[in-house]
């Protein structure tokens, strides 16, 4: 054991340290810290060994581009994909690549020499004029068009859900709430229709992304790939074009080493998604409250110590990675400080920062489908919860109604002592107006009842639903 480190014991007597971690087995990124990811594809398709394969197909798509354009050999560029391909299938050791890369800062040295060790009679077609940033750049943008590819079905399924639940609830009046209290009310399907719009608009931001290789060289002159080219003067646009072709990235019109813009899109683009998803969460959270009772989701979660506990665990994880995203995106857009043509620590930073980004996304808009496809609405609570209040959920409609009859001045006066009558004497809005003389004088009984009806103050909702899903 190393000096200086500290040795917990195990419990019967061994002693367990961090600092033995060479002479243990590797402790995967499980995600037990991490539930809204843990088994979700977008883990899958972000994971150490996916990424490696992203970086081989990079390296085989580079190699195919250039034998387009006829500075690799075909039957080279043949070979290395095959090997490319079978490294990624399980051929490379991800563990050792990724602590040989202490040594270089980055993972992209110790995969060139396995990929030309896997092919020596092609080795020096591989990662021909090309530099690490290329590489694994490259890379992340595959990582995020797989991971958002994942991500768009998923949010498609949660509009869908959320569209039926609008349509189904479209009239379902409940407590419009603001700064955390009774307002007006409003209607479960303008909500529903409300968080469906979000995630619309999140997943059409998500599919608006550009996604560009990276091609720049040593220095974003593009030297050495030219060095190696026909001499053609437009040989550097050409390879960049027939490398977006092979990897089905967009083509950038510059080199991105240091302008990190198509990586802060990214990030800002789900960070928006997360938000869209974390809002519907949050909502349902407070929803469910026991003493508010209007959702449910289709399967509380245990509690560890409480029997009757039914945990709305699903939005719990939503929450999470929506308070996470934007955290994490804030540290890519911060990397954009990138000094020179290619900068040192700052684009390192980037790659935990974005991937967890790509991960709690992906793990919050899969659980956003089984979130939505199975919220239960318990519509006759939400009615019922609109009269929590005397009948203050209307008052605004009887402050309107009766303005002009009595002056603006005094009908706020009136109703503002009325409310705080029912409130202190625990009685209706109703049962007081009616025995108010003034309000009598201009109104009659059944005017007020129809006026004081949660139901009939809903505004333009129900057309709005209508509109939204249209």
């Amino acid at each position: 054991m190393g000096a200086g480190c500290d040795a917990p014991t195990d419990g019967s007597g061994g002693q367990l340290s961090a600092c033995d971690a060479e002479d243990m087995s590797v402790d995967p990124d499980s995600g037990l810290l991490s539930p809204v990811r843990a088994g979700t594809p977008a883990e899958q398709a972000t994971g150490d060994t996916a990424f490696a394969a992203a970086m081989l197909e990079t390296e085989a798509a580079l190699a195919r581009a250039q034998a387009r354009l006829g500075s690799v050999p075909a039957a080279s560029a043949e070979r290395i994909t095959t090997a490319a391909r079978r490294l990624a299938a399980g051929g490379l050791d991800v563990v050792q690549l990724a602590r040989g890369s202490r040594a270089t800062a980055n993972p992209v040295v110790g995969l060139v020499r396995e990929l030309s060790a896997a092919v020596p009679e092609d080795a020096d077609q591989v990662h021909r004029g090309s530099t690490s940033q290329d590489i694994v750049d490259t890379a992340l943008m595959l990582i995020a068009r797989n991971t958002i590819e994942l991500l768009v079905v998923d949010l498609d399924r949660a509009a869908q859900s959320l569209a039926e639940l609008a349509r189904t609830h479209r009239d379902t009046v409940m407590p419009g709430r603001t700064l955390t209290a009774h307002a007006v009310p409003t209607t479960f399907g303008l909500k529903a229709v409300g968080w469906r719009q979000g995630v619309l608009a999140a997943a059409r931001q998500l599919r608006s992304l550009r996604l560009p290789v990276s091609m720049g060289g040593a220095a974003g002159t593009l030297a050495a790939y030219v060095e190696y080219g026909d001499g053609s003067e437009d040989y550097a646009e050409r390879l960049v074009a027939a490398f977006a072709a092979e990897t089905g990235l967009a083509t950038p019109i510059l080199p991105w080493h240091a302008d990190r813009s198509p990586i802060a899109e990214l990030a800002g683009a789900l960070a928006q998604t997360a938000t869209a998803l974390g809002k519907i969460a949050v909502d349902v959270l407070v929803l469910t409250r026991t003493e508010i009772g209007e959702l449910s989701e289709a399967a509380g979660g245990g509690s560890s110590a409480m029997p009757h506990k039914r945990n709305p665990v699903l939005s719990a994880l939503i929450r999470s990675a929506a308070l996470q995203v934007p955290v994490l995106a804030a540290g890519v857009t911060q990397s954009g400080l990138a000094e020179d043509e290619r900068s040192a620590g700052v684009w390192q930073a980037e790659w935990h920062l974005l991937r967890e980004c790509l991960r709690l996304t992906g793990g919050a808009a899969h659980t956003a489908t089984e979130l939505t496809g199975g919220l239960q609405v318990h519509a006759e609570q939400m009615r019922e919860n609109t009269g929590h209040t005397h009948g203050l959920i209307v008052s605004e409609r009887l402050s309107v109604r009766l303005a002009p009859l009595l002056g603006k001045a005094r009908a706020e006066e009136i109703l503002a002592t009325a409310s705080r009558r029912a409130t202190e004497e625990d009685r209706s809005l109703t049962e007081i107006l009616t025995t108010t003389d003034e309000v009598t004088a201009v109104l009659t009984p059944d005017e007020l009842t129809d006026l004081l009806t949660p139901a009939g103050y809903t505004g333009a909702a129900a057309r709005l639903v209508d509109r939204a899903l249209e």
